[in-house]
């Protein structure tokens, strides 16, 4: 996809003053003016909206749920219903009859219910998976799991990786065209890199495989930032996992959909225990404040920040910016430019990521720095995160270019 061409303005334009509007519904922010949150992929900040739902679940209705009678037990039992239903509209599920929501406690532990309650069911000696092997860790540690159990049952599961293209990291789906084959049976993919922030490509994965594998998407760091529409057909996937931490709700929360369309149905093994209901009430008021914003105008707007800063970059010498070079500059019309959605990870040639951390810090920004997770030989080299989200300015991105400038 290509690049975006504009920059939200620096004047007092209907973009800015919406954007203004909702950085006050952040208390965290309000209270520190000074300092400049950059580490959204990691964790979202929360907006009053949410804060105060859990405060009014707790001081009204707090119980456990399915266990009682009484009425703050059927509330609470009929809120957790309910939310399932609301993360179904949120991805606009075509089926809701047929399809499945789970709540989890985020990503990593969706992708294992996937892959410990689902794949290891599905799979059958001599199959093959396809698993990306230089995305978050998360994305991959499960599906090898999942081949060891069915190894110590004595079934033979080979794990392949998800071809890539080594300039941008983006899916190379002419190559997984040519590398799926009568077993094929399941490919795990990402909706945006956590490190590189492209657009991976996920509507090119189905023409790719066929029509009939199944496809689970870590949506970690798409939910929340720009809108996942389960019901358009460049999105035909069977699982779709993220976390509610990352999208503007507690820590600890998340959900895993399931279509049920292809394969057994999805049915999490084992006694559940008590769901993290206060991450639930959570999950729905996130839903709820994200709709009302608009996800379609949240990734207008962080898009535009990112190649704001990524404009800036590539004119100083010492950083290199890690994913697609065709997306850098902010008049890219190359049709082979990625979309970045809010993530910039760069290095310094001369100082340590961990280094410039600090120095970033001392100037007011919290970025990450570190191996990002990253699976793989990447792992190995840090590199510096900026993660953006709506409540992040236009000021701030100056103020950080000019850091790093001096520092060219």
């Amino acid at each position: 996809m290509s690049a975006p061409h504009t920059h939200p303005g620096t004047g007092q334009d209907e973009e800015t003053r919406w954007q203004a509007e909702l950085r006050e519904q952040f208390p965290i922010l309000a209270a520190h003016p000074d300092l400049a949150y950059l580490d959204s992929a990691a964790t979202s900040q929360k907006p009053r909206a949410v804060l105060d739902a859990v405060q009014t679940y707790l001081t009204t209705s707090n119980a456990n749920a399915g266990r009682g009678t009484y009425p703050w037990a059927n509330r609470t039992t009929e809120l957790l219903e309910a939310t399932r239903q609301r993360v179904k509209e949120f991805l606009h599920d075509p089926g809701p009859d047929r399809s499945a929501v789970h709540f989890t406690g985020g990503t990593t532990e969706g992708l294992r219910t996937v892959a410990r309650d689902w794949l290891t069911a599905y799979l059958r000696d001599g199959d093959e998976i396809l698993v990306p092997f230089t995305d978050h860790r998360a994305n991959l540690d499960p599906w090898l799991e999942a081949r060891q159990l069915l190894a110590e049952r004595g079934v033979d599961v080979r794990v392949r990786a998800l071809p890539t293209q080594a300039a941008s990291g983006d899916y190379d789906h002419r190559a997984l065209a040519a590398a799926v084959g009568p077993r094929t049976r399941f490919v795990a993919a990402t909706h945006v890199h956590h490190v590189y922030g492209g657009d991976m490509n996920v509507h090119r994965l189905r023409a790719a495989v066929g029509p009939d594998v199944p496809i689970c998407l870590d949506a970690a760091q798409s939910v929340g930032h720009l809108p996942v529409r389960v019901d358009d057909p460049a999105l035909d996937v069977d699982f779709v996992v993220f976390s509610g931490h990352k999208a503007m709700a507690l820590p600890g929360s998340g959900a895993l959909w399931a279509r049920n369309a292809r394969g057994p149905v999805l049915r999490p093994g084992g006694w559940q225990g008590t769901p993290n209901t206060v991450g639930v009430v959570s999950l729905r008021a996130a839903l709820d404040w994200l709709d009302t914003v608009g996800p379609d105008r949240i990734a207008r707007w962080t898009a535009a920040l990112t190649t704001r800063l990524t404009d800036r970059l590539r004119h100083l010498a010492p950083y290199e910016v890690l994913g697609c070079r065709d997306s850098l500059a902010a008049d890219s019309a190359l049709p082979a430019a990625q979309r970045r959605h809010g993530i910039v990870t760069f290095r310094h040639s001369d100082i340590p990521s961990d280094d410039l951390g600090f120095i970033l810090y001392s100037h007011g920004f919290m970025v990450r720095a570190d191996s990002l997770c990253q699976a793989g030989a990447a792992e190995k080299d840090g590199s510096v995160r900026v993660s953006l989200h709506v409540y992040n300015t236009v000021s701030e991105i100056d103020r950080l270019s000019t850091v790093l400038a001096s520092l060219a």
